[in-house]
C-alpha cells in the first residue's frame, strides 16, 4: 500500500505553514523537498563522519570514503547500470558540460551536427551552444507536435551523415512530455551516434533502466531526487568513456604528475577531479535508497493519479491556459491566465495562500517562443503531494481568476 499520509510525515517541512495556510509545496520540478532519513545523514556526515576522502589513511577517512563511495553503487542500483559506469558530480547541469568538453570537444569538429529537441532545458542547449560558438558545430532542431509531444520519427529524420550526437530529454520540464527515448537510442546505436538523455525529470517520476534505454549517457540531479542540492551523476557507457578526455584536473584524477607530464587514473575516477561533495553524495545515497525502498513503480502509480486529478480539474477552468497536453505527460502543469495577469503575478498571488509554484521560462526560452508566451506558472507534483492539494491549487488559482479577470 502507498501510505501518502505516512511518506509525507517523512518530510518535516511540510508541516509548517506559509503565510498562515498550510504550506502546498508545487514546486517539485525545480527542487523536492528532503526526507528526514536525507536531513539526518547529511547532519551525521557533518556532525560525527566528516573528513576528506580516498586519501587519508585514519579512521574518519576511510569511514567518509566507504559511506561516499557506496554511493556510487547505489545509483548504479537505481539506474541499472553497473558502478564503473557511474561518474559523480554535483548534477545534470556538470554532466552534460563533462559530455560536452570531456566528449564532445575530443571527437567533434566544424560541420559536425548535434540534434536537440526544442524542449531542453537550457542545462542541455548551452553547452552545446560552446561546442557551436568555438569549434563550429551545427545544432538542428526537432519541433513537437500541438499535444507537446515528440515524435520520435521526426529526431530521426533529422539524422544526416553529419549528425555525430544527439541530446534529448527524457521528460519536459515545462510540459511534462515523456520523450520515447529507446525508440532513438535505437536507431543511433545502429548508426553508431551516441545519445545524451537529460534524465533530470523522468528519473524523480518513474523507474529508469540505462541499459534497457540504450543511451550513452544519462544524467541525473541529487536535489531533485529529494537528495542535497550539488549532488547528482552521469552514466557514461563504458566505450564513450574510452574516448572521452578529462573535463577537470586536479587530485584524484591523476596516477602520476611530473614537471613534463601527467598520467591519468581509470575512468570513473579519472572524471572526478578534486574534493568532492562528500556529504552531499552521501544525502544523496540515502535519498535513492529511499525512494527504491517505495518502489519508483508505486511513485509512478502515485504520481499518475495525482496527473489525471489535476487534469481534470484543471480542464475545468476554461479561462486557463495549459500548455502541453501529451497523454502520457508526467504530473507537470504549465500555465496562463486569459487576460493582463503575468505568470509572476500568478506565482504571488498563490503564494499568499500557501502555494508554493514556479514562474518564469523555466530555464527553456526556446520552448517558450516555440509556445509564443514569454513565461508560464508552473506546479510540479511529487511523491507526497495529494488531490486535496490539488483542490488548494484550484481554489487559489480561482482567487486569481477573480482579481485579474
Amino acid at each position: 500500500m502507498y501510505d501518502v499520509e505516512k511518506i509525507r510525515a517523512d518530510f518535516p517541512i511540510l508541516s509548517r505553514q506559509v503565510n498562515g495556510k498550510p504550506l502546498t509545496y508545487l514546486d517539485n520540478g525545480a527542487s523536492a523537498q528532503k526526507p528526514q532519513v536525507v536531513i539526518d545523514a547529511v547532519t551525521r556526515g557533518y556532525g560525527e563522519e566528516y573528513a576528506n576522502v580516498h586519501r587519508g589513511l585514519h579512521y574518519l577517512s576511510n569511514l567518509a570514503t566507504e559511506k561516499y563511495e557506496a554511493v556510487r553503487g547505489t545509483i548504479a542500483r537505481f539506474l541499472g547500470a553497473e558502478e564503473d559506469e557511474i561518474i559523480m558530480n554535483s548534477g545534470t547541469t556538470e554532466g552534460i558540460n563533462m559530455v560536452a568538453y570531456g566528449w564532445g570537444a575530443a571527437n567533434l569538429q566544424a560541420g559536425d551536427e548535434i540534434i536537440l529537441s526544442v524542449m531542453e532545458h537550457h542545462a542541455n542547449i548551452v553547452p552545446w551552444h560552446f561546442l557551436r560558438e568555438r569549434l563550429g558545430v551545427v545544432i538542428k532542431w526537432v519541433e513537437i507536435d500541438s499535444n507537446g509531444d515528440l515524435d520520435p520519427q521526426r529526431v530521426i529524420d533529422a539524422v544526416t551523415d553529419k549528425t555525430k550526437l544527439i541530446s534529448i530529454t527524457h521528460m519536459s520540464n515545462v510540459l511534462g512530455t515523456v520523450v520515447d527515448v529507446k525508440t532513438i537510442c535505437d536507431f543511433a546505436r545502429v548508426r553508431g551516434i551516441p545519445v545524451m538523455v537529460d534524465g533530470s525529470q523522468s528519473s524523480v517520476h518513474m523507474p529508469v533502466n540505462v541499459k534497457d534505454i540504450g543511451c550513452d549517457f544519462f544524467a541525473i540531479t541529487g536535489h531533485k531526487l529529494y537528495g542535497p542540492s550539488s549532488s547528482g551523476a552521469i552514466y557514461a557507457r563504458k566505450e564513450r568513456m574510452a574516448e572521452m578526455q578529462p573535463f577537470m584536473g586536479g587530485g584524484d584524477m591523476i596516477r602520476e604528475v611530473s614537471r613534463d607530464a601527467v598520467t591519468y587514473n581509470d575512468p570513473p575516477m579519472k572524471f572526478e577531479a578534486g574534493t568532492p561533495g562528500i556529504v552531499q553524495m552521501i544525502g544523496l545515497g540515502a535519498a535513492l535508497e529511499y525512494l527504491m525502498d517505495l518502489g519508483m513503480d508505486n511513485v509512478a502509480a502515485h504520481e499518475r493519479k495525482l496527473r489525471d486529478y489535476a487534469r481534470t480539474k484543471l480542464d475545468g477552468l476554461n479561462w486557463l491556459n495549459v500548455q502541453g497536453n501529451s497523454a502520457t505527460k508526467g504530473a507537470i502543469f504549465s500555465f496562463t491566465m486569459e487576460g493582463a495577469a503575468h505568470a509572476h503575478d500568478l506565482s504571488t498571488v498563490l503564494d499568499k495562500r500557501g502555494v508554493a509554484v514556479r514562474a518564469g521560462h523555466h530555464c527553456a526560452q526556446p520552448l517558450m517562443e516555440y509556445l509564443g508566451v514569454p513565461a508560464t506558472a508552473r506546479a510540479s507534483f511529487a511523491l507526497y503531494n495529494t488531490e486535496a492539494e490539488v483542490d488548494t491549487l484550484v481554489d487559489a488559482l480561482e482567487l486569481c481568476h477573480e482579481l485579474f479577470a
